[in-house]
């Protein structure tokens, strides 16, 4: 019996010009579709991802053009389907984590949910993004460590971009005293978010009481800030606001408890009894 791989006869030269026309004409066909995609996407993706997405292309269409061809050399490709077709489902199964984050990455990559330095928080890991692979995203935390995450996991769980939109608020509660005057609280906090030269102006400052509280009258103050300036603005103004309010007078509130001890409280009744007449 003769294996479906074997060449059968003879080939004219006539028939090997036609495999070298339709190779020639297939490889022109791949190279202008990758230098249209590299035009068309170089300012969408990064330059890893393109070049991944035109060697997929580029090698398909050889692929297609070889299997044209092989029959005129006698080869039957149904037996290299077939063949091919059984190895797909062994190592499918073999690597399905592989291809789960194979897949993942094709995905993030058209999806494009964050970009190589931007800051985010996925799954809890929170740091700059330092690289997006087709297997992998590796992200440096803030503490300096580099972790790994298969994008499998980073596209199916929750991404907290920080920086994508152009603006990102930031929050104080702060907690004066009832002796001091809120309404010159919020004229101070208001007048440093107007010098600050990285607060913007819209969205507007929202500055209130919020609670009054055991200890203190709560003043929220919230403001925005560009997102790549963020965390500058939110230490520096918070320590101004501080020192601002002190200088003023108006002091940062804390905790307070009046404790009465047994018998301080009875020597107090006792002397009040005796300094009020109706007692007696």
């Amino acid at each position: 019996m003769i294996s479906d791989f074997t060449i059968y006869g003879e080939f004219s030269v006539l028939d090997l010009l036609w495999v070298l026309l339709i190779l020639v004409v297939a490889i022109i066909i791949a190279k202008g579709i990758s230098v249209n995609l590299r035009r068309v996407l170089k300012d969408r993706m990064s330059k890893d991802h393109v070049e991944i997405i035109n060697k997929v292309i580029y090698w398909g269409i050889l692929t297609i053009a070889f299997l044209m061809v092989i029959p005129v050399f006698g080869v039957n490709p149904s037996g290299l389907l077939v063949a091919g077709g059984v190895a797909g489902i062994v190592l499918g199964i073999a690597s399905q984590s592989v291809v789960g984050n194979l897949m993942a990455g094709l995905f993030l990559v058209i999806e494009r949910p964050m970009k190589i330095g931007q800051t985010v928080n996925i799954a809890g890991t929170a740091g700059v993004v330092e690289d997006i692979r087709i297997l992998s995203t590796t992200i440096r935390t803030f503490e300096g460590l580099y972790v790994r995450i298969p994008n499998e996991k980073v596209f199916t769980t929750d991404i907290t971009n920080y920086v994508e939109h152009v603006a990102r608020r930031l929050e104080y509660r702060v907690g004066i005293r009832y002796c001091d005057d809120a309404d010159k609280a919020i004229s101070i906090i208001h007048r440093l978010y107007e010098e600050h030269p990285m607060t913007l102006k819209s969205p507007a400052p929202d500055i209130f009481v919020d609670n009054l509280g055991d200890n203190a009258v709560e003043i929220i103050v919230r403001i925005w800030a560009p997102s790549k300036e963020w965390y500058g603005v939110k230490k520096e103004l918070l320590w101004k606001i501080k020192t601002a309010l002190e200088e003023q007078g108006i002091e940062i509130a804390f905790p307070q408890r009046t404790v009465w001890f047994a018998n301080e409280l009875q020597k107090r009744e006792m002397r009040e009894g005796a300094e009020d007449p109706s007692m007696h």
